[in-house]
């Protein structure tokens, strides 16, 4: 093993939490069974990092199996680190029939003829997506494996997500990722979160909830609204709440999307007349964050903390899949969405 191997293992056995430690080597399979039998995963991180940096020298590990051992973490740990979504536009019209090796092969080639020295790993995993893993090198210096790029396809699908990246790469990655897709060109769907989370939104992996006239299913099954002592008129107020909470954020178990940003740009109206001279409009930013802030805006709209039906400017996060908004005055009572930056 060279000293990078050595030192991207050591942070990655840090990096897993003891009791994935074998499993996650156990799907690896670079270990033969005596040699896994003989670690004691009870001990500290320390010794187990020895451990395994010694197990791993007497099989002559290299960089690209310690990678592919990091991917297969990463695969099954996804809810780490704040991923960002992308939607492919405008299809070729053979785009729907493109191929696992198809699109690997044609990936890896684009990717190569723009930059010298990266090294890929791609992997397909059980829900038909892809996993792709890059580090990126420089014209002298080789790939950088400590702040890999991560990237998530699922074939047929015009969504791809990635952790984030300096803005030369992402243009790199997004020409590679156009042209073995067949596409042509990609654009900010400006969603980030958690990877499952914007990945179930955006692709309407959710119970949804149509407007309807007879309420009641809902209200029977959401027990925080049985209330025996409610008078009749108040219990059907409620119903009509949680239907309309429904409606706009969808029912059962929400996407854990964490945050909303609004980013406001307005021009003042008033009679202060240092006020009125001022120059451009007026910015703000409101953020709303925790750990599912979709539950909360229902809960909120169902249990009338906050109005219904629900304004547009908080449905609009399901609704259009996304969760970074620019409302101006350009066209009042809609949003105008510009690219997040990261």
């Amino acid at each position: 093993m060279d000293d990078t191997a050595r030192r991207l293992l050591q942070r990655l056995v840090r990096r897993i939490p003891s009791h994935l430690l074998r499993p996650t080597l156990e799907k690896w399979g670079r270990l033969k069974r005596t040699q896994l039998d003989s670690v004691d995963f009870s001990q500290s991180k320390y010794s187990l990092t020895e451990k395994l940096l010694s197990v791993c020298e007497e099989n002559g590990s290299s960089i690209k199996h310690i990678t592919e051992l990091e991917l297969l973490y990463v695969i099954d740990n996804p809810g780490v680190g704040k991923w960002h979504a992308y939607q492919f536009v405008d299809p070729e019209d053979d785009a729907h029939t493109l191929e696992l090796m198809q699109f690997k092969e044609q990936f890896k080639s684009h990717l190569t003829e723009l930059v010298q020295n990266v090294s890929i790993k791609m992997k397909k995993h059980t829900d038909e997506a892809v996993w792709i893993r890059l580090a990126w090198g420089q014209s002298f210096s080789p790939p950088n494996h400590f702040k890999p790029t991560y990237v998530v396809h699922h074939l047929q699908s015009p969504y791809v997500f990635m952790t984030s990246m300096n803005s030369k790469h992402r243009l790199l990655l997004s020409q590679a990722l156009v042209l073995a897709t067949r596409h042509q060109a990609v654009k900010n769907a400006n969603l980030s979160g958690k990877l499952n989370a914007i990945r179930d939104l955006l692709m309407r992996q959710y119970e949804h909830v149509f407007p309807s006239k007879f309420p009641s299913n809902i209200s029977e099954n959401n027990e925080n609204t049985k209330n025996p002592n409610i008078e009749q008129e108040q219990e059907k107020q409620s119903s009509n709440r949680l239907q309309m909470a429904c409606e706009a954020f969808g029912g059962g178990k929400l996407p854990e999307i964490q945050s909303g940003v609004y980013n406001l740009e307005t021009k003042f109206r008033g009679h202060a007349k240092n006020m009125e001279e001022r120059g451009g409009p007026f910015k703000c930013v409101v953020t709303f964050s925790g750990t599912n802030i979709l539950e909360s805006l229902r809960s909120c709209a169902s249990l009338g903390i906050a109005s219904t039906p629900v304004t547009p400017v908080l449905s609009s996060i399901p609704r259009k899949g996304r969760n970074y908004f620019l409302i101006t005055d350009n066209n009042p009572g809609s949003s105008q969405t510009q690219q997040q930056q990261q």
